[in-house]
């Protein structure tokens, strides 16, 4: 469809003048001992520990100490009350573990003021139980599951204050919770009070006041299995309240959203099941839906003896992102996801709809042609409809200025409207609402291929078995549907079957199938010259006469499978969680007398206690890793090799001091084939330590000063699996003019300043933050596990490609290290040449920079050139953007690692396309994390791409700033190379690049300014 510019501004015109004109309206006591961590409990039923934390001002300090000690069997606890928390829980690569408070109504842990976004993260544990216990306002999601195996959330509430961030803001507090944790559900705000449509007059709930500075998701488990949500409840989230997403088997159920954008969701979910929960007060009751460019695609869900009522809260997401699109009013939706079971629920009181059955046709053309985007196979039975689709909102004026017209998603209630009054039954919606969009089949489009060029999987019914890991294909492949001669298979995909057994009550229209924005179009091209009346219903209706698909239609017994196929679609089989079965790999903690008898020995100069590399000793300088056990400057010990990066990590400009401690008779392992394995580095033996030293320089004054020391150790479990320990060591006085660092697994802060010259760029830098961060334990392992490398927190920066460099310190000031024989030298010939590395190149090809051409090589971001491209050509540009992207983000946003769930993946090897974040809408982001822009990346237009906001100066809120750790202030140069690649380098060139532009192929949907849809 094409549209010109006046007939669209002529839409615009007609929709706000109607609008504001009014024209339409509608036992035992157990055992207690003290311990770091709390009060350790042995009860005799345990056969683990209990942390048993109170509340107070020490709670956050003896929280963090005990999660970062949890091992199987273990059970934190949180007692009743109160906590004012200042970062949250973070489980990850353990298993068989319990979080657990004396109460959802007793238990209060309270994140507003926390420097985490999450208030309780598991990532990558096997076997996790959260019970009895509320959290509240936290700054992103409250509860997250992320790489869970086997997880249950049982009563447990998330819930954000009242306003929040608001003037009228009622904060939770120490001596309101009780009261405030019971919200009710009576009289909703309808209208959004940033809305000038002066109609829209009911903009207040004495019951809760909704937030767009709410956090994102409630209960947020993805890219899990095996998954129960039960007894729980979420309010106010700004996003979904209850959600899980990308993730195999799971069930919520006897649990409650309300006040939430969408109350409960299953996104990309294979076996789903909802039931015996209640959505009500929320903007849309329940969704099942497939998103696009995402790890896999869903299907089989069922939705059962749910109650969805009163879902008409105005839609307060952020304008322009996903959630945004939701009417208010939905009791139901369903959208691009095949083979539901609707049944025995209850719709009432909803003002859009009680059920709607779209696809992303109404949105116009979906780029990624992966996914089918129609819902089919939705069985709808012996449900009970009352009251559904007589309170039809109007445009949001208020979302559509803020997106400058993008977000006109909100006039689809007035799209239904005007069509079902052309169709003679009124302005109103039904209790199910259908778009109508169908597909055809397309003989010409073959079974996609994946990366290597075989074709992809598929299931039973023949349908690929797809996800981002595959390339984006020319055409969307729906063979699977469809009989030879072109006839669909039915009812097996037939879009939806309406059983007779549902109770429509008479007050409602009670089925709709609108055609979408079909016909709408020849209504513009009848008149141009008043463009107010285009949707006038009196003008509408004195022309619609023979516009095709333009009136709705109303005849439900086309979806009666029985009368009209002969058969219905069969029921849905129940499914069960797969069996829990501890894997007995972790080891308990070794007792304090074996830590002392390897670390409290004698040492020899020049020599590793390398026995002591088994333990976590409670001092640095125990295991004598550097010559001056005051300086980890100063020279390695043993076969210690100093390294530097191509392009590093930032953290607020301190500098870095790297060394990798290879155990006397062993070698590391060069990688070869790195473009199969992304994530991993040189295989190092086990007994490895990787030390890195973050210290700060005041070059003018010849002063550096170390802050902290970390290191990973390679160790094996009793199974023989390899896994890496990060240990956190803190420098302070030691006294008597000395210092040391102390093992201090729990984090911290500090300020810091700088003031030195780069030796890599040549530019000066100086600055000052008062917020350094030491990470602890578990935030180590956030960012250091990925699926495809040893458990626990495996390195990430020495990998061949980021080592292909001459040594040279990072420091401008004199160091030992920068004394090794290494320095000056290419590093990976080097390890060779020494016999600290086996499997290398049979040569290594060294350019005048000592870079082996031979070797993948990642050039060093903040110097021009460097890339062997021409300083600041545009392959160079890229090259360095990309090569700065990959250390900084590629750690979490890969397929494999804590951001996979986004489909937003930076390595060097993936080619820039959508999963690289062209024209990609972001997955989680929430309102912060947006910025008001559109698309990850947007070639050419910097100011309209979502990675360098989260990058930049405007990203002040915790849950907008990336990477989430590490950072305190800008890294000024990175965010400006990063803008330069966008605005000059991407262009429509790139794959998916077409995604963001004007148009709409599909035969459906809506017209597209912006890359986003406008009504006809």
């Amino acid at each position: 469809m094409a549209y010109t510019k006046c007939a669209l501004q002529a839409v615009w015109v007609s929709i706000f003048t109607l609008a504001l004109g009014g024209c339409l309206s509608s036992s035992d006591d157990p055992t207690v001992a003290s311990g770091g961590g709390g009060t350790i409990i042995n009860p005799a039923e345990s056969t683990g520990r209990v942390f048993l934390i109170q509340p107070g001002a020490n709670a956050t300090e003896e929280m963090v100490k005990a999660m970062v000690q949890l091992k199987p069997k273990d059970i934190l606890r949180f007692d009743c009350g109160f906590f004012d928390l200042k970062t949250g829980i973070q489980i990850t690569t353990t298993e068989d573990v319990i979080i657990e408070g004396c109460g959802m109504d007793e238990t209060f842990l309270s994140f507003r003021d926390s420097t985490s976004q999450e208030g309780f993260l598991a990532s990558n544990v096997r076997g996790v139980t959260v019970r009895n216990l509320t959290i509240g306002d936290s700054p992103g999601d409250a509860f997250k599951m992320k790489g869970v195996n086997h997880g249950t959330l049982k009563k447990v509430r998330a819930i954000w204050s009242s306003g929040r961030k608001l003037p009228e803001e009622r904060a939770i507090t120490a001596a309101n919770f009780r009261k405030e944790i019971k919200v009710a559900c009576t009289d909703p705000a309808r209208h959004n009070p940033a809305n000038p449509n002066p109609l829209e007059t009911d903009k207040t709930s004495p019951d809760y006041t909704v937030s767009t500075a709410s956090g994102r998701y409630g209960i947020y488990p993805v890219e899990s299995r095996n998954i129960l949500v039960e007894e729980t409840e979420s309010i106010g989230a700004s996003d979904a309240g209850i959600y899980v997403g990308q993730t195999n088997i799971a069930k919520i159920r006897k649990s409650r959203a309300a006040f939430n954008v969408f109350g409960f969701e299953i996104e990309n979910v294979v076996d789903g099941e909802y039931s015996e929960n209640l959505a009500e007060c929320n903007s849309g009751g329940f969704l099942v839906y497939d998103l696009d460019n995402l790890t896999q695609y869903g299907s089989r869900s069922r939705v059962y003896n749910n109650i969805a009522r009163n879902n008409n809260t105005y839609n307060f997401a952020v304008p322009g992102s996903i959630v945004a699109n939701v009417p208010r009013g939905s009791g139901l939706i369903t959208l691009a996801y095949d083979k539901i079971d609707i049944y025995d629920n209850v719709f009432e009181n909803n003002g859009t709809a009680g059920i709607i059955l779209t696809s992303y046709d109404l949105l116009g053309e979906n780029g990624d042609r992966r996914m089918d985007v129609y819902s089919e196979a939705v069985n709808i039975f012996n449900n009970t409809f009352t009251n559904n689709g007589n309170d039809l909102p109007q445009p949001d004026f208020a979302s559509i200025i803020a997106t400058q017209g993008a977000q006109i998603s909100s006039a689809f209630p007035l799209v239904v409207g005007l069509k079902n009054a052309l169709g003679g039954q009124g302005y109103r919606g039904a209790h199910i609402v259908w778009d109508g969009y169908t597909d055809v089949l397309n003989n010409s489009c073959d079974l996609p291929k994946d990366r290597s060029g075989k074709p992809v999987a598929v299931d039973a019914d023949g349908k690929p078995i797809q996800g981002n890991q595959n390339p984006n294909p020319s055409c969307r492949y729906n063979k699977y549907k469809f009989k030879p001669n072109g006839e669909r298979k039915v009812p097996a995909w037939w879009f939806s079957c309406i059983n007779p057994s549902n109770k429509f009550g008479s007050d409602s229209l009670a089925f709709s199938n609108f055609h979408g924005t079909r016909g709408l179009d020849a209504v513009i091209k009848l008149n141009t010259s008043d463009p107010t009346a285009n949707l006038s219903l009196e003008y509408i209706q004195s022309i619609a006469t023979g516009i095709p698909l333009l009136p709705s239609e109303f005849d439900i017994s086309k979806h009666d499978c029985m009368a009209r196929f002969g058969a219905d679609l069969p029921r849905l089989p129940d499914f069960e969680f797969e069996p829990f079965e501890p894997s007995g790999q972790f080891a308990p903690e070794p007792a304090a007398e074996a830590v002392k008898a390897l670390c409290e020995v004698p040492l020899k100069a020049g020599v590793v206690n390398e026995a002591a590399f088994a333990v976590n000793c409670p001092d640095l300088a125990q295991y004598n890793l550097f010559a001056d056990d005051q300086n980890p400057t100063s020279k390695p010990n043993g076969q210690g090799m100093p390294y530097v990066l191509n392009s590093k990590l930032f953290s607020d400009y301190s500098v870095k001091h790297r060394v990798m401690f290879i155990p006397e008779g062993k070698q590391a392992r060069f990688l070869e084939d790195e473009q199969s394995r992304v994530n991993s580095t040189i295989d190092f033996p086990v007994g490895t330590i990787i030390a890195k030293t973050f210290s700060f320089v005041d070059q003018p004054r010849a002063r550096e000063t170390a802050y902290e020391t970390r290191l990973l150790i390679k160790r094996q479990r009793k199974d023989g699996q390899n896994y890496w320990e990060a240990l956190e060591y803190i420098w302070q006085d030691a006294g008597g003019g000395k210092r040391k660092a102390v093992l201090t697994q729990f984090g911290g802060s500090a300020a810091a300043s700088w003031d030195y010259v780069d030796v890599d760029s040549g530019k000066r830098q100086m600055g000052s933050t008062n917020a350094y961060m030491f990470p602890n334990a578990s935030q180590c392992a956030i960012c250091h596990s990925n699926n495809d490398v040893d458990p626990g927190s495996a390195p990430i920066g020495p990998k061949p490609r980021n080592l292909n460099r001459a040594y040279l310190n990072e420091s401008p000031l004199f160091t030992g290290q920068s004394q090794h024989p290494v320095n000056g030298k290419n590093q990976l010939k080097y390890m060779c040449d020494n016999g600290l590395m086996n499997g290398c190149p049979s040569t290594f090809n060294l350019d005048q920079r000592q870079v082996a051409t031979n070797v993948k090589h990642i050039p060093k971001f903040n110097n021009p050139g460097d890339s062997g491209l021409p300083a600041n050509s545009k392959g160079d540009i890229e090259a360095r953007a990309r090569a700065y992207l990959e250390v900084n983000c590629a750690h979490c946003h890969n397929v494999n690692g804590q951001a996979s769930n986004t489909g937003f993946y930076v390595d060097v090897f993936r080619p820039v396309d959508s999963t690289y974040g062209i024209c990609k809408k972001p997955t989680a982001s929430g309102s912060e994390g947006r910025g008001t822009r559109t698309y990850d990346i947007h070639p050419a237009m910097s100011g309209d791409s979502i990675v360098p906001y989260r990058m930049g100066p405007e990203a002040v809120e915790l849950a907008a700033k990336m990477p989430p750790l590490a950072r305190s202030v800008v890294h000024t140069e990175a965010v400006s190379l990063i803008n330069q690649w966008i605005d000059q380098v991407i262009d429509s060139s790139y794959e998916n690049a077409s995604a963001c532009q004007t148009g709409n192929t599909s035969g459906g949907g809506l017209p597209l300014i912006g890359g986003l849809p406008l009504l006809p």
